[in-house]
């Protein structure tokens, strides 16, 4: 890999914060040149492209941006900023591994992973609970705990203390973690449901409520010795019942000064609230609770906080979904080895937008420079297309609706088959292979697949094949499923109420369950099928798989997915999903040989259960009218082209004549010496041959896979080794 040193670097079309920089606007005016220079290259790689999941989150920082509504009294959620509301009404919320919605979802996935169970087994509701007041609370507990130890520790250090010093940054740190909740309303309300409940319920168990008010006691015996619990005296005193009382009273004091600080319309209420949740004191000081307004604000809250979630859900899920994708192309890919690589180049645009007449030249002046040199560092090969649009409408029309529906709302996100047309158009004369799936929901999952077929996949792709892009185009199917649409339910908690005894109680009846619906969360299968490929791209990872037979100096171009037990060694990390798929949607499949397709099945490696999703088909849309072609070829032309472009210095006829001479340094002996590798370029029954046109200034190239022959032409470079015109 001394020439070309990596073959997976990705382009991933799709916007993921419209405040950060975009493809378009780096690469700005193009009018009159046809590259770009070394340093916007550099600048565009400085800014776009991202080598792990960690590094994306950081550069590209996913947002969606809130704002309250006081005529409707709601809090509504953008994934643009807006322009005409002022920065110090907007809250920004940043989808990283701390937001709660993301971080459930991630954990679902590595859930599943790790437990190995199909879609209809697995219990989702044990893990999307993560989002309810409940499990909020528990991970600030985490925190608390954390953040009363190491105050505890600071405050006991002598002044000048290095160590001391050291804690302060640290305390800095959590002190900032803590303020993201306190300085946001809407991020305090499973606080402040939690709050109430353990004010108002205190002592009750969840399976048997006891509606006798509660009083503190002490155990003792009566004169005839019977138990007894005795009425503790009440002691109007403010000490505090705890060891470390001024270390206490110092953490409070320290949160409640963080959090005037932070808000110039400070509340009592909520300065409360923060100083009771990351500093909870037993005190000997009765206060009065007023239950009923605390009951109603209880309700008041959980009400809110649903419809919030619930708008929010709604907003930022496709959002999520590319999120969920990126970091699934990176998964593919393990942490621990240090090889090959795969990279991510992210246009962060609308792809509307990109395939614009007037921007398209923008988009070709870049893949002009790091496809069309001898350069292949920054070259693209792979290319990432999500979401594009899969006619879903029934066309029965109703002539009234008898029951309940689901709601046609316009999807957002989608890319037409128009834009994918024009984008492939350009990718085909730069050689970079496209993967593209269609819109997620309940329509594109392996449930549907199984059931259905691939017939309506293939239908939507007739457009797309018999065209000079069409090796290009990689359908990937089916999408994978990270929740179900029948599976998302999200139980957040139950409406309280008060008692006969003016006491506070949890409702039992079943419409006072407070529970939304996520309606789905789905990952674009291109996003794993081209992490997938980039991945055994690596000797490195191939060497994991396969332990012997694998050249340490040669990509995984030629590297058949489908052959022999290639597909259970190289499987995708995602967890099975269904039970499999029938034999006649395997016979349906295996007859035309269509897509990228996943499949979930019952598989074993020797002694070992596969319990991972695997690839069954691995084909673009370039086919002979009876199967549809491997997408390998494709790349092996690709990279002979290039390695044969650079070794004859732009293609010089004596050059050529040397490359695929019978010299055991030839290029051509070089690579059928390692055919017996995993990984060779030329592997048994291919060869590469050569006829040159001198007439025509041509040469072709004859490349043959197991018999099959492709060709590809090249124009000679007319010069020979003094430099004198043939």
């Amino acid at each position: 890999m001394s020439i070309i040193k990596q073959t997976n670097r990705t382009l991933l079309f799709e916007e993921i914060n419209p405040e950060k920089p975009d493809l378009l606007t780096l690469v700005g005016d193009v009018r009159g040149i046809d590259s770009l220079s070394d340093e916007k290259i550099k600048e565009m790689n400085e800014a776009l492209l991202v080598r792990s999941f960690d590094e994306f989150i950081s550069k590209f920082d996913p947002v969606v941006y809130s704002f309250f509504n006081a005529n409707n009294q709601k809090i509504m959620y953008v994934l643009q900023k807006p322009e005409t509301i002022p920065e110090e009404m907007l809250t920004p919320i940043h989808l990283n591994k701390q937001n709660d919605f993301l971080k459930m979802l991630m954990s679902l996935v590595e859930a599943k992973r790790s437990q190995s169970i199909i879609n209809v087994d697995f219990q989702f509701d044990k893990l999307t609970d993560m989002i309810s007041p409940k499990k909020v609370m528990e991970d600030i507990k985490q925190n608390r705990k954390e953040l009363q130890y190491t105050y505890k520790t600071y405050a006991e250090l002598e002044e000048g203390d290095p160590h001391k010093l050291d804690l302060a940054d640290k305390l800095n740190v959590m002190f900032e973690e803590a303020s993201i909740n306190y300085n946001n309303v809407l991020a305090m309300l499973p606080l402040a449901i939690e709050d109430i409940k353990t004010r108002l319920l205190l002592g009750e168990a969840e399976e048997q409520k006891d509606n006798t008010p509660l009083a503190l006691g002490v155990l003792s015996m009566d004169e005839k010795g019977e138990l007894k619990v005795l009425e503790a005296p009440k002691q109007e005193t403010a000490e505090l019942m705890v060891v470390d009382d001024n270390v206490n009273a110092g953490l409070i004091a320290a949160l409640e000064d963080d959090y005037e600080a932070l808000n110039e319309e400070s509340s009592d209420y909520v300065k409360a609230l923060v100083t009771r949740t990351y500093c909870p004191l037993a005190s000997t000081m009765v206060s009065s609770i007023d239950v009923k307004q605390e009951v109603s604000n209880y309700n008041s809250y959980l009400e809110f906080y649903k419809t919030a979630k619930d708008d929010f859900i709604k907003v930022v899920k496709p959002l999520i979904e590319k999120i969920l994708g990126v970091w699934a192309f990176f998964e593919q890919y393990p942490s621990n080895l240090k090889g090959m690589r795969p990279s991510m180049l992210i246009t962060n645009v609308p792809n509307d937008m990109l395939v614009k007449s007037s921007n398209l030249p923008r988009l070709i002046a870049f893949l002009n420079t790091v496809n069309a040199k001898n350069d292949f560092d920054n070259t693209v090969w792979y290319g990432i297309v999500p979401s594009v649009s899969l006619d879903q409408n029934s066309n029965v029309k109703l002539t009234r609706q008898r029951f309940k529906g689901n709601e046609t709302t316009e999807k957002t996100g989608v890319n037409s088959v128009e834009a994918l047309v024009r984008m492939l158009d350009v990718l085909k004369d730069y050689s970079v292979q496209c993967f593209f799936s269609y819109e997620t929901g309940d329509k594109t999952t392996f449930n549907y697949m199984a059931t259905e077929g691939i017939e309506k996949f293939e239908e939507r792709c007739s457009s797309l094949t018999g065209k000079a892009y069409s090796e290009f185009a990689i359908p990937c199917i089916p999408n994978f499923t990270i929740i179900p649409k029948e599976k998302s339910g999200v139980i957040l908690d139950k409406r309280m109420l008060v008692n006969e005894n003016d006491m506070a109680e949890l409702s039992k009846e079943k419409e006072d369950i407070m529970k939304l619906w996520i309606d789905g969360v789905y990952v674009g299968a291109a996003y794993i099928a081209a992490g997938l490929v980039a991945a055994y791209q690596c000797p490195e990872y191939l060497k994991e798989k396969f332990k012997r037979n694998v050249d340490e100096e040669l990509p995984g171009v030629r590297f058949d997915i489908e052959a022999g037990d290639h597909p259970l060694r190289v499987h995708t990390v995602m967890a099975k999903e269904i039970t499999g798929f029938t034999n006649s949607i395997k016979n349906e499949i295996n007859r035309r040989s269509f897509g990228f397709v996943f499949s979930s099945e019952n598989a074993m490696l020797g002694t070992e259960n596969v319990h991972n999703i695997m690839v069954y088909k691995a084909r673009n849309l370039l086919s002979d009218g009876k199967t549809y072609e491997p997408i390998y070829k494709t790349q092996v032309t690709t990279y002979i082209e290039r390695i044969l472009r650079h070794a004859t210095s732009d293609y010089k006829q004596e050059n050529i004549v040397q490359f695929f001479s019978n010299n055991p340094a030839s290029q051509k002996s070089k690579w059928l010496e390692k055919k017996g590798c995993v990984n060779a370029v030329l592997g048994a029954g291919d060869d590469v041959e050569y006829e040159i046109d001198e007439a025509n200034g041509y040469c072709t190239l004859n490349i043959t896979f197991n018999g099959n022959v492709r060709n590809l032409e090249v124009e000679i470079n007319r010069f020979n080794s003094k430099n004198r015109a043939l």
